[in-house]
């Protein structure tokens, strides 16, 4: 019970009967128990015989004698309650608040049973005594507790339906009873039901808003989000309000049409600026939307109007790591984490942090300290084992990031322990981690287990194939690729993105070609669109026909001009033509800007510094690259290259070397021969310019 509700229904009912209060009313709680029977602690009889006032009388001393069973728990006085409150619904049974009252005490005082029988007892004399319906409806929506969960209580919603239907058989116009009915048919899974109800309901009173709201959410739930929004939409323009436009928001968000979510919480919020859950919407409308600005604004307002709320700077630490300021990023994460010590979600956008800010070692820290108090419950429920499965996965990843291969595979392995579900979650990061580590052997293997225990799944099935692709098994990553095709859009326009990874990873770009194309009719999406493109402009480059996939790489940018990947292979392109150098720098650093530890783009960068001849620039981005990647023959080889143009001979030749001997340890479709004999060629040229300058500064041995 919440007493600040009582205190406000007392407030409306007191004047009535001010005139009956005697000079010494009850306390408000808190007296002792031994003084509660004192005629002269307790309100006296109203002299009058008015029903009414009695009536209040009477439900002021239930009211006092609830509060007593609150200090008391001594059962007479939750008894004394409910005589009284009883009293107050037999004077004024069209009272709501009289019996919501009795109703809740029966419950505090654990009388279901009586309460039920007596109203029971009085519906058996009177069928259509839609009082004492009403009351036992109640009960037993009381005893359910917030209506979310039914489990286990299917007899006592079947029960609360009874009454009410039988309420409006007698009463078709009561709309409340109307709208509980509707509450309980969703519950026990009549959507049908409820819906009929609710609509009858909005056909006797068209701007009923809570019928609306409840229609709405029925609507939501069976995915039929356009007749909610048609709903809607009419209803707003007849009698508009920001509760409507909030719905008409939910509606729009669930379609995925960010904007006309936007406009609606904009509306709902300037018809109520001061509710958190209109401003809350529109601020997630705008972060999906990526408008990083004015989301910002709204959520430090949000942070402002409830400053307790962690998910306000959790929300703000997400959009201040997107627009790279990870130092505010990391402050709002620290209030979240004040907030909400322990939670989940704090720990994973703390981590993410870390590893935006390259704090690898500070990001492993927070997520095994996470996974070890996880492990140390004894109470390992599923949802424990999910919560260590999303912690494990990000562990894994930041190990691998970290390029420490080894704990990435023990994270992954210990994932495995945890379920079936995790299992096979698991065995895909152990594939990706091995074909990281560059260990085909250890990924091969991996996936041919995987596929012997788990043959139906896509997504084992997928990594088996790209594969194979990168092991020159083209024909066979192919078939399995293929096989997959199973004629829906949704899933074929990615089967054929990978088949055209795969034939361009053979050289066979005619295929690759003919797979993207497939795939163009089923992209609806624009990042579906920007994939096809950046895949279509790839293929092209590498065939050299430069024109063709500098189109692409145009057409890909005008949809999205932050696309990272594009921008990046579209500068480093021309960079390594030596062509329009400055535009190959500008489209890189904007690549750098989504995306700034990558260490391709890092090498992009670095590259084109090179080819302008600033050599102090390129070795200061090449080094970061290797900072992030020692293992990529290219940027070792570009490095090198910087060192042997600034005369470093020796850190040359090791930084070449490094090259070679990771092109040997390459995938078999990664191998580049001219470029692995180039670098050769220079590794050999520069031992003998080494050699050569050793003998001509070697001392003579002539005799003085």
């Amino acid at each position: 019970m919440k007493l600040c509700a009582i205190s406000a229904a007392l407030i409306l009912i007191l004047p009535a009967c001010a005139y009956a209060a005697p000079q010494s009313s009850a306390p408000a709680g808190g007296s002792n128990p031994a003084q509660t029977s004192s005629p002269a602690s307790q309100p006296a009889s109203p002299s009058t015989g008015d029903a009414r006032a009695e009536a209040y009388f009477d439900f002021t001393m239930g009211h006092y004698y609830e509060q007593q069973y609150e200090v008391s728990s001594r059962s007479e006085d939750a008894d004394h309650a409910i005589e009284y409150y009883k009293k107050a619904f037999d004077l004024d049974p069209s009272s709501d608040v009289i019996g919501e009252q009795l109703a809740e005490m029966y419950f505090q005082a654990q009388r279901i049973r009586d309460a039920v029988l007596e109203a029971q007892s009085i519906i058996q004399r009177d069928p259509k005594n839609t009082t004492a319906r009403r009351l036992l409806a109640r009960i037993y929506v009381r005893t359910l507790g917030d209506l979310t969960d039914t489990s286990g209580q299917s007899d006592t919603v079947r029960l609360a339906i009874e009454q009410y239907s039988e309420i409006l058989k007698v009463e078709p116009a009561d709309t409340e009873s109307a709208l509980w009915l509707a509450k309980l048919y969703r519950l026990s899974d009549q959507q049908d039901k409820a819906e009929s109800t609710l609509r009858t309901v909005l056909g006797r009173e068209p701007e009923n808003e809570a019928a609306m709201d409840q229609l709405t959410q029925l609507l939501l739930d069976q995915k039929r989000g356009p007749e909610a929004i048609t709903m809607l939409e009419a209803m707003v323009k007849r009698s508009p309000s920001a509760h409507l436009y909030d719905l008409l928001g939910d509606a729009y968000t669930q379609q995925g049409d960010a904007a006309s979510s936007e406009a609606a919480y904009r509306s709902a919020v300037q018809l109520d600026p001061d509710e958190i859950s209109h401003r809350r919407g529109l601020a997630q409308a705008l972060l999906s939307e990526e408008k990083y600005a004015e989301a910002l604004e709204q959520y430090q307002a949000l942070a402002n109007m409830d400053s307790s709320d962690p998910d306000n700077y959790l929300r703000l630490a997400e959009i201040y790591r997107q627009l790279h300021q990870l130092d505010k990023a990391e402050q709002s994460i620290l209030e979240a984490k004040q907030r909400a010590p322990g939670n989940l979600e704090v720990i994973y956008y703390e981590a993410a942090i870390y590893e935006a800010e390259a704090r690898f070692d500070d990001g492993i820290r927070v997520l095994s300290d996470a996974v070890a108090s996880e492990k140390a419950e004894s109470d390992f429920t599923p949802a424990r084992r999910r919560t260590l499965a999303i912690l494990y996965e990000q562990l894994g990843q930041l190990y691998r990031e970290a390029q420490n291969y080894t704990a990435a595979v023990n994270t992954f392995s210990e994932m495995v322990q945890l379920g079936p579900e995790e299992d096979r979650r698991a065995q895909v990061l152990l594939i990706d981690t091995y074909r990281a580590a560059h260990d085909l052997p250890h990924a091969l293997e991996t996936a041919q287990k995987a596929v012997a225990a788990y043959p139906n799944d896509r997504d084992i099935r997928v990594n088996q194939a790209l594969l194979f692709g990168e092991n020159d098994q083209t024909d066979d990553g192919v078939a399995i690729l293929r096989k997959l095709l199973d004629g829906k859009p949704e899933d074929d326009l990615e089967i054929q993105l990978d088949l055209a990874q795969v034939y361009g990873e053979a050289h066979r770009y005619a295929d690759a070609e003919q797979a993207v194309r497939a795939a163009e009719p089923m992209a609806s999406k624009a990042s579906e669109k920007e994939v096809i493109g950046f895949l279509m402009g790839g293929i092209f480059e590498r065939q050299k026909k430069y024109d063709q996939a500098e189109t692409e790489f145009k057409t890909v940018l005008a949809m999205n001009p932050k696309d990272a990947a594009t921008l990046n292979y579209y500068g480093y392109m021309l960079a390594d033509r030596g062509v329009r150098l400055d535009e190959a720098t500008q489209l890189v650093q904007r690549a750098l800007a989504e995306d700034p530890n990558n260490p391709a783009y890092l090498d992009s960068l670095g590259w084109a510094y090179y080819k302008q001849d600033k050599l102090q620039d390129a070795e200061q981005w090449l080094r970061k690259a290797v900072s992030f990647d020692s293992h990529d023959p290219t940027i070792l080889g570009h490095l090198g290259d910087v060192y042997f143009k600034s005369g470093q001979i020796d850190l040359a030749q090791v930084n070449w070397q490094k090259s070679l001997d990771e092109w040997h340890h390459a995938f078999p479709a990664d191998i580049e021969p001219d470029k692995i004999a180039d670098v050769e060629q220079k590794l050999a040229d520069a031992k003998r310019h080494a050699a050569q300058h050793q003998t001509s500064n070697a001392p003579t041995n002539k005799p003085h």
